[in-house]
């Protein structure tokens, strides 16, 4: 090393320096040190070269801090997990509508975009909630991917002890790609799936998956898409299949609504397709298009169409068809005996009206009552039984509040108005709904399925008469579960997303 004096430098300088023997010494034991250091910083020199790098600890990124992570991660279950997945599932994989960045999920969660469902929480929550609850979603969905998520689901083999029944699970197929909407099953066994995407499926019973051709055209934004199915009562020997889907307007392609149309199954294809129902007025909003169908005893059809996001303006007016149950006749012909058919300037297929999203509607197997199930905004959740000119008193009275948690209304009950039969607080999401019937699942005998998409799990109800006695929660993180179907050789099937689904539940005996 360059520092290392040579001992010849001293005898020279002792020579020729007056110091005396005293400088003398002293200088040699500053050469000395001198020669110590310089060997150190050799060691220390060659130790670090011969070691691996260490790159200098970097402090977490900051834009995923969390100043109250407990109170973030309530606001995720409380306001965002209903639409989204408590396990961050449409996060996952996603392609952002409005940007991906920090600042730009941000500002959806602070601004909203109510045309397509995303209310604003400006209000509600302060900067830094708003801040906090964007990088909770960050944090949670960094590296993750939907086969990691789906890898938590739990499993379906083995014995599933409920309350009053044992039972195991069958994956009748795992091939559906997209989100399966609706189940319906054939006269023969086979079942019919919706795909939210604009897909129509048949499932025979060997489990093969076959897509049938023919599917009118759908639009397939926000919520909408095709959704439910049905078959007519005498499908045997007319062979009618009956689709409710979302489609454009004509004249203008920006807005949208619910329609239904009939056609026939023939093979792996539909013919003869007719709309024969739309829900006016068409409105460019992506929310709340409903929409279940079924067939009563007497062969009348029902529709259920959402609110569309107009709370205020369309549920309690007649003169629309929006926030209403629909009734018309298998060809969509309007029955003459509907509760509004005369009046002046009501739309005369309107069977009920005062609802919001209804996404649910069974036939109880003993009195044949119609049952409807609907999403409530936070909190208010509902299951009413439905009856010929009723007002279900949306957005009038609820149990419900904003999803930003302020009010909208006051008030719960209302001379004129209908109760529901049981309402959520805090909302599950309800989605497809069944009874069980008969002694095929022995104590379930006529107790109510509500499949969750909030929570990821299979709500029953159990049921004395039309009343409410109790609860269970069966396969709980399942997936988002969309329908819940009995079958006519009377097991309930499920529709689950994520991963997407359909699974029989098979009562062990």
């Amino acid at each position: 090393m360059n520092s290392i004096i040579p001992f010849s430098f001293l005898e020279i300088y002792a020579k020729k320096s007056t110091l005396g023997f005293q400088n003398t010494y002293k200088l040699f034991k500053i050469f000395i040190t001198l020669i110590l250091l310089s060997l150190i910083f050799v060691m220390i020199g060659c130790s670090i070269e011969d070691q691996d790098f260490i790159p200098p600890i970097e402090e977490p990124n900051s834009i995923f801090k969390i100043l109250d992570k407990k109170k973030a991660v309530l606001n995720y279950r409380n306001h965002c997990g209903g639409c989204h997945g408590q396990d961050f599932g449409s996060f996952v994989e996603r392609s952002w509508k409005y940007g991906s960045t920090p600042e730009a999920i941000l500002k959806s969660i602070k601004v909203g975009y109510t045309k397509n469902g995303m209310p604003a929480y400006n209000a509600s929550f302060s900067d830094e909630d708003l801040k906090d609850l964007t990088n909770y979603i960050l944090s949670e969905i960094e590296g993750k991917t939907k086969k990691m998520l789906e890898a938590n689901n739990p499993t379906l083999s083995g014995l599933i002890k409920s309350d009053d029944l044992s039972f195991r699970l069958e994956t009748i197929t795992d091939k559906i790609p997209g989100i399966p909407w609706a189940i319906e099953q054939l006269p023969n066994g086979e079942l019919l799936i919706t795909e939210l995407g604009g897909k129509l499926f048949l499932i025979r019973n060997n489990k093969e998956l076959v897509e049938i051709s023919g599917v009118p055209l759908v639009v397939t934004e926000g919520q909408g898409g095709l959704l439910d199915v049905v078959v007519h009562p005498n499908f045997k020997n007319n062979s009618f299949v009956y689709l409710s889907y979302v489609i454009a307007n004509p004249n203008n392609v920006s807005e949208k609504t619910t329609a239904v149309a009939r056609a026939k199954l023939s093979g792996n294809k539909l013919t003869q397709v007719k709309k024969i129902f739309t829900a006016l007025p068409y409105l460019s909003t992506d929310r709340h298009f409903g929409s279940r169908l079924l067939f009563d005893r007497k062969g009348y059809l029902y529709v259920s169409v959402g609110d569309r996001g107009h709370r205020d303006k369309y549920p309690q007016k007649l003169e629309n068809s929006l926030g209403k149950i629909h009734r018309i006749q298998d060809d969509g012909k309007i029955p003459n005996d509907n509760p509004f058919y005369n009046r002046q300037g009501a739309i005369s297929s309107i069977f009920t009206y005062g609802t919001r999203n209804p996404q649910g509607l069974t036939l109880h197997p003993v009195t044949g009552d119609l049952w409807e199930g609907e999403h409530g905004p936070q909190g208010g959740d509902e299951i009413n039984i439905l009856k010929a000119g009723k007002n279900y008193g949306w957005p009038v009275i609820s149990y419900g509040v904003n999803y930003d948690g302020t009010s909208f209304t006051n008030i719960t009950k209302k001379d004129g108005m209908e109760q529901p039969v049981y309402y959520w607080t805090p909302s599950i999401a309800p989605c497809g709904m069944a009874f069980a019937s008969g002694d095929f699942y022995g104590k379930w005998e006529n107790d109510l399925f509500v499949s969750s998409l909030k929570f990821e799990y299979l709500h029953r109800l159990k049921m004395n008469g039309n009343v409410v006695v109790g609860h269970e929660k069966l396969l709980n993180k399942i997936g988002r579960v969309r329908d819940v179907h009995r079958g006519t050789d009377g097991y309930m099937y499920i529709a689950v997303q994520g991963p997407s689904r359909i699974i029989r539940l098979v009562p062990e005996q």
